[in-house]
């Protein structure tokens, strides 16, 4: 099965190979590179922008995935952003300034929108598409209620592919590392002329199976492994200036292993690992795994006239995931494992189509505007799955359909008083409806309504109102308000529930800022103050005594806090950044109470549940929103040393803080997350005007391992942080 993958990639790369003698372009090292970025769908200085945005891009973003994690390897990295996830590398969760969704459902509603390559990915499982041969990552805090997309109320994570071009450039990496970890990437262009260009991409990850299951027979002995494959075709056609059309083609398939639901993890009365825990040993009698197989394409055309550009970017996607684990993570009969759950979930049909015409202003005159139309089409068929753990059969599905349709009319007006001051302005309406239908076959432990519906019809405009200021020529200030809007949820019935519904959420932000630019271009420095209110703010409970799992609508959560960003070249050899936030988060609903799993019952599996109990419920009224650190910190620093013979050596260290969280709704001792410190290091090798380069990394470095999540059960289950990893990389510019 892995043979295919690694001809696949071959083939992406031999059409490069001739190209290999083109010298890689000098670069100024005296002050630092201007940043352009798109969170305005157009393309701008970042310091013109007058909302809080951080970009990752070129070598930083290579460093951070030296050791073939997915994409959770963002996390922290800028400030505000938290991204975690309950099944590894399919399905990850992203939180904004502390604010996004921990639902673990297939049919999950995000706050935080994920944008690859300008076409909005909405079903959770295809935010998890690898990053590979990507221009930049930038991260826009929300709401970005007016030009992207849909149910952007927390901000945008949008990921950019180094687009086709004439020049006949590429590059092939190859890492290797511990627990088996084989990294294949590269890119070329292709070879065409005319008006033609074309560009493949292909990455193939693989990590060995690396911790072994002591069960007495245990159906998955190895578990934690992956083979996981992605391939981006794009072709560009470019007759003249006046037209362009770009097409790409991507597909993913993976095999590997879900999140390791480990018992007894975490030690009672704490939120330490529990006495003895090892990394690299578990034991549990279920079956663990987990395929994904993705397919999607897009279609971008522009047409520039005389004093107006014309866009249509036409998307569709199909995912058909499949995850299954023993997810009480243990064996019954063991100290705090009293039942057996193993269950799976998996998406068939899944068909997500796209549709957006976007004008946009093409004048030098004071005015710029843009203005478009969106379309949103997507249906699927949800399968969860009980399966007996004694014989690995399935014996229960609950089958849900559900259909979203969407459309959306928006524009933006900018507008330059004078040299100083500059104005923008937005407003969008969007139209939202949802169908949802269950059905349950099956004889399992857990008896489900049948023949269940429910519906949903939400309509809401949102905009936003911003000023920039030129203070003087090296700071602009800036102010900004903000409306966003969610669209109501449906939760599929389950094992663990029946059908829930949350009503529509809307959030008001205020935000002030600066972005500097000082010292002549060597230092970079930028900062904001907001504020924001969600209104009927969706969340999902998780617990009770039959672990139910269902939506519901606070009547309010707040946050607010600080951010801050610098990059400062040193020297032209020493080059340092730093990001740091501060969030307050918190619910506000007096009357609001949740079920902690089980928690009631004092013994030694249950949880220590730290908030007043009313009626059995756990009241939640002024935590922290779920996931949602109150401080978090982002260092880099490269040192570079130049060589006589013209090649370079450096040093690279990253590292990420976040304090600590609660997993849950409610709080208590042992699922409040510790403070989590990981830090990397890398030493290369560049030779060739840097061409060539040769580096080993570390990641993880001081091995640091901390429960990151848990299943709200009665047995103290958890899952970890990735180990220390390392290894060696080769990578060959050309």
């Amino acid at each position: 099965m892995f043979v295919p993958r690694l001809s696949l990639l071959t083939l992406a790369l031999s059409a490069a190979l001739p190209a290999l003698a083109q010298e890689a372009p000098a670069k100024d090292r005296s002050q630092l590179e201007t940043v352009v970025i798109t969170a305005e769908r157009r393309a701008e200085n970042i310091q013109d922008v007058p909302n809080a945005v951080s970009k990752i891009s070129g070598e930083k973003l290579d460093v951070l995935a030296s050791g073939g994690q997915d994409l959770r390897f963002l996390s922290g990295r800028v400030p505000s952003l938290n991204i975690e996830s309950s099944f590894g590398r399919a399905f990850p969760r992203f939180y904004i300034r502390g604010y996004g969704n921990t639902d673990f459902r297939l049919n999950a509603s995000q706050p935080v929108s994920v944008i690859v390559d300008d076409v909005i990915q909405e079903n959770p499982i295809l935010k998890g598409f690898p990053i590979f041969d990507t221009a930049a990552v930038e991260v826009v805090a929300g709401p970005q209620g007016t030009l992207f997309g849909r149910n952007t109320p927390a901000g945008v994570v949008k990921f950019d592919s180094v687009k086709p071009s004439q020049k006949q450039d590429g590059y092939a990496s190859i890492t290797v590392g511990n627990y088996g970890t084989l990294n294949l990437e590269g890119a070329a262009n292709l070879p065409l002329s005319g008006d033609w260009a074309a560009r493949i991409s292909a990455q193939s990850q693989r990590r060995s199976d690396w911790v072994d299951n002591t069960a007495p027979g245990a159906a998955t002995p190895k578990t934690e492994g992956y083979r996981d494959t992605a391939v981006r075709a794009q072709v560009l056609y470019e007759p003249h200036k006046q037209f362009s059309a770009l097409a790409n083609v991507h597909v993913r398939d993976l095999d590997g292993s879900p999140r390791l639901f480990r018992a007894n993890a975490i030690k009672r009365g704490t939120n330490d690992l529990a006495d003895g825990f090892s990394t690299d040993t578990v034991a549990f009698n279920g079956v663990n795994e987990q395929t994904l197989k993705q397919t999607g394409g897009s279609l971008r055309l522009k047409w520039s006239l005389p004093e107006l550009n014309i866009y249509s970017i036409t998307g569709g996607e199909h995912v058909k995931p499949l995850s299954r684990g023993d997810i009480d993570g243990g064996v019954p009969g063991q100290a705090g494992v009293p039942f057996q759950s193993e269950t799976g979930s998996g998406m068939n049909g899944h068909r997500q189509l796209t549709q957006e015409v976007r004008l946009e202003s093409n004048t030098t005159g004071p005015l710029a505007w843009q203005a478009g139309v969106y379309l949103f089409d997507e249906k699927y068929t949800i399968d969860n799955i009980t399966y007996n753990t004694t014989t690995h059969a399935d014996i229960d599905h609950i089958y849900t359909s559900q259909t979203n349709k969407a459309w959306a009319v928006f524009g933006s007006v900018n507008y330059t008083v004078s040299n100083e001051l500059k104005l923008r302005a937005g407003l969008r309406y969007t139209k939202d409806k949802k169908d949802l239908s269950t059905t349950h076959a099956g004889s399992g432990l857990f008896n489900t309504s049948t023949g269940t519906s429910a519906s949903t019809d939400d309509g809401k405009w949102s905009g936003d109102l911003s000023a920039t200021y030129k203070l003087d020529s090296t700071t602009n200030l800036y102010a900004r308000y903000a409306n966003g809007f969610r669209a109501s949820s449906m939760q599929n019935a389950s094992a663990f529930a029946g059908q829930s519904q949350a009503g529509p959420e809307n959030v008001n932000s205020y935000e002030i800022g600066f972005k500097s630019e000082l010292l002549k271009r060597t230092l970079r420095l930028s900062g904001s103050l907001f504020s924001y209110t969600v209104k009927d703010l969706q969340l999902t409970a998780v617990g009770g005594s039959n672990n139910a799992t269902r939506l519901l609508n606070a009547k309010k959560a707040t946050g607010n806090g600080a951010e801050l960003n610098l990059e400062a070249l040193i020297t032209p050899d020493f080059l340092v950044t730093f990001g740091g936030s501060l969030n307050n988060t918190k619910i506000k609903d007096t009357g609001l109470g949740v079920p902690p799993g089980g928690s009631l019952r004092v013994g030694t599996g249950f949880p220590t549940v730290l908030d007043p109990i009313v009626n059995g419920n756990a009241m939640v009224d002024g935590n922290p929103l779920p996931n949602a650190p109150k401080w978090t910190a982002n260092l880099t620093a490269r040192y570079s040393i130049p060589l006589a013979s013209g090649d370079e050596v450096y040093v690279y260290t990253d590292w990420a803080y976040r304090s600590k969280v609660n997993f849950f709704l409610y709080e208590a001792t042992e699922f409040t997350g510790k403070a989590l410190t990981e830090g990397g290091l890398r030493v290369g090798y560049l030779w060739g005007n840097g061409k060539y380069e040769a580096a080993g990394f570390v990641r993880n470095i001081t091995n640091q391992i901390r429960v990151t999540g848990a299943i709200d059960f009665n047995n103290l289950t958890g899952f970890i942080n990735e180990p220390r990893t390392y290894g060696v990389q080769f990578k060959a510019m050309f």
